[in-house]
């Protein structure tokens, strides 16, 4: 009799342990990253009362089963469900989740021990570091390299640190973009071949002169006299064309320059075509190798109007010499001027900058998170540089985590050592879900049915505890 109160009193207990976990499931339905837990049960070792017999061959006798009666039943483990919640949008540009598996890597300070979390709801500090709600920094790392292509590169080997989006000790201060002096310019579009030719002789323009009306002397052999153009290149012929164009020295100072196109020659069997062209500008001067303080050279088009680029006296890839104004307090530098996407058609002239690299100074306006992981800084100048990548954490059993509060788990014997990060989406690690946030996996009408299913459970412990005790009563009355 008193082994069936032991047993409703241990059931008691059990569904009592399993009411409470559902109730914090419950509490955490809207946790952000909150994983539910589950409450299984195994019974407590029985009492044997006899043991099994086995059958005798020889006589004919059969078995008998063990007999054993049950002392009741504990709780067997809480397990933490690790399957993942529904996202939530925000929109916010510090709001991540993570879609598979993985797990943001936090720290408190830089000497901290790591813990994780999927819980992605992080901020910007007053200094810029990414934190959580509770001031714990976000890890990951911030030493890159830019290769052949142009692309970044993390080093994702080095050690993880807290992120900055202000500065750090590689990149120093990250809400100023230092300028980059121009090095290269292609032009492209078309010239328009119906443009008459420029002739005459050292300043005397023929404004209208056709390939019948200019004299022999006038070639174009690259040389300047009597070829069409004046020595000067510019005094008494007006542009067919101007190309405006903007360039940075070292210090991010901007030049407006102009490159202006003259149609100057077409051979007596109209096979070639050559042009004359000048770059001028205000603030600096301007020169190439072969024509010395003139930044000046000539281009060749064939009679389908392309452009002849393997002649090495109509140079297509020429380089300018710029020599800024020594207030300015920078030296000169060099800039390809690259014309070997031009064309020559009976059409507008439509020749514009299509590549011109270089840019002036800008401060840090905006930030975003990639699915990759890589926070983008964009600038004023309209630049954009990597300012950090978010590193993630990958565990053997993610199960076998410690629930730590504040949504942050701790690494325990069964979950798997924490040896290293991980760049999201690779080795294992989800991607991520910029803007948007990971809820808790609480399913709510699972976890009324499992609350009905443990009342009735302990209803029917209290049961068998009231009745035995009424049993003992009746044994106790039975002497008057």
């Amino acid at each position: 009799m008193m082994r069936s109160m032991f047993s409703s009193v241990s059931g008691l207990k059990s569904h009592q342990t399993k009411m409470d976990v559902i109730g914090n499931n419950i509490s955490n339905v809207n946790t952000i990253g909150y994983k539910a837990s589950r409450t299984t049960f195994a019974e407590i070792f029985a009492q044997t009362m006899s043991g099994a017999g086995a059958p005798d061959p020889n006589t004919g006798r059969g078995g008998t089963n063990p007999m054993q009666i049950g002392l009741g039943m504990n709780v067997n483990a809480v397990d933490t469900l690790m399957g993942r919640g529904s996202l939530q949008r925000t929109d916010n540009p510090t709001d991540l989740s993570i879609e598979g598996e993985g797990f943001f890597i936090v720290r408190a300070g830089t000497e901290g021990t790591p813990m994780f979390t999927r819980a992605g709801n992080f901020a910007i500090d007053k200094l810029g570091n990414i934190v959580t709600a509770q001031g714990l920094n976000l890890l990951g790392w911030q030493k890159y390299e830019i290769d052949n292509e142009g692309n970044y590169i993390f080093d994702t080997q080095e050690e993880i640190k807290p992120l900055n989006l202000y500065e750090d000790e590689y990149n120093m201060n990250k809400r100023l973009i230092a300028a980059q002096v121009t090095t290269k310019a292609v032009l492209s579009g078309n010239l328009d071949a119906t443009k008459a030719p420029v002739g005459g002789y050292s300043g005397s323009a023929v404004g209208t002169a056709s390939m019948d009306s200019l004299n022999d002397d006038v070639r174009a052999d690259g040389t300047a006299g009597q070829d069409g153009i004046p020595d000067d290149g510019t005094s008494n012929f007006e542009p067919h064309f101007i190309v405006p164009l903007t360039i940075y020295d070292k210090l991010g100072n901007e030049y407006k320059l102009n490159v202006n196109f003259w149609k100057n020659f077409v051979d007596s069997e109209a096979n070639e075509t050559s042009w004359y062209y000048t770059v001028t500008g205000a603030g600096a001067e301007f020169e190439t190798e072969e024509e010395g303080s003139s930044a000046s050279g000539y281009i060749k088009f064939d009679s389908d109007g392309k452009i002849i680029t393997d002649d090495p006296d109509f140079n297509v890839r020429q380089p300018i010499t710029v020599i800024p104004d020594p207030s300015v307090g920078t030296d000169e530098f060099e800039f390809e001027l690259n014309l070997e996407k031009l064309s020559m058609y009976a059409d507008d002239s439509s020749v514009k900058p299509t590549q011109v690299d270089g840019y002036p100074p800008g401060s840090l306006v905006s930030f975003s998170i990639g699915s990759d992981g890589i926070l983008t800084g964009v600038y004023s100048n309209g630049r954009q540089q990597p300012l950090g990548l978010v590193a993630l954490a990958v565990f053997d059993n993610a199960a076998g985590l410690q629930k730590a509060g504040n949504n942050l788990f701790l690494p325990t014997s069964n979950s798997g050592d924490f040896n290293r990060a991980f760049k999201p989406g690779t080795e294992g690690a989800g991607a991520l879900n910029p803007g948007t946030l990971e809820m808790s996996n609480v399913d709510l009408a699972q976890q009324f049915t499992e609350m009905i299913v443990t009342q009735r459970g302990f209803q029917a412990n209290s049961r068998v505890m009231t009745t035995s005790d009424e049993i003992l009563q009746e044994l106790a009355n039975m002497k008057r």
